[in-house]
């Protein structure tokens, strides 16, 4: 059958030489490479005693952000859920009691909010459709567990701690 484009390339292969048959001044160019990548300097951080310095827009651990009262900012709106990819996001949604005023903003709160970090992708979708600005991915690297069941984070690993300002002002008195 004849091409479309009426072009043809003819291809001429010319024979091998001797040494060319014999394979041994391909051998010795790689020989070469690899002696030279022996002296040259490594690249590797030895990372727990050197730490590499990461960029602005490093996206890490997820964490839930409390409000300037500490009372958490997500109201369980499920955009967050709703925008993840990767469907990794879960949470139920429960109404505030009166003795709980103190601890969440709106009426309506995440009572239970769970992340699958063997789905997240770490896109940073679930930060951008966040209208309340309660989840970010600020934290440190995802560290590495043994069971599956352990990656799958709860508001005990993902909500940041109270910011008590009189106990700080205490500390710096003494």
């Amino acid at each position: 059958m004849q091409s479309l484009s009426n072009r043809k390339k003819v291809i001429e292969q010319k024979p091998m030489t001797f040494w060319e048959r014999m394979y041994l001044p391909a051998i010795a160019k790689g020989l070469g490479i690899t002696i030279r990548h022996f002296f040259k300097k490594i690249p590797t951080v030895k990372y727990p005693e050197e730490q590499r310095p990461y960029s602005k827009n490093f996206r890490g651990q997820h964490s839930l952000k409390r409000d300037e009262q500490g009372r958490e900012r997500c109201t369980a709106c499920g955009l967050c859920a709703l925008s993840c990819p990767a469907e990794a996001i879960t949470m139920v949604a429960a109404e505030r009691t009166k003795d709980e005023l103190h601890l969440y903003r709106e009426e309506k709160y995440a009572a239970v909010y769970e992340i699958n970090m063997l789905r997240c992708i770490f896109c940073g979708l679930c930060e951008e459709a966040c209208p309340k600005e309660a989840i970010y991915l600020d934290g440190p690297h995802v560290t590495a567990e043994y069971l599956r069941k352990d990656f799958i984070y709860g508001k005990d690993k993902l909500v940041e701690p109270v910011f008590d300002i009189k106990n700080l002002k205490q500390e710096t008195t003494n």
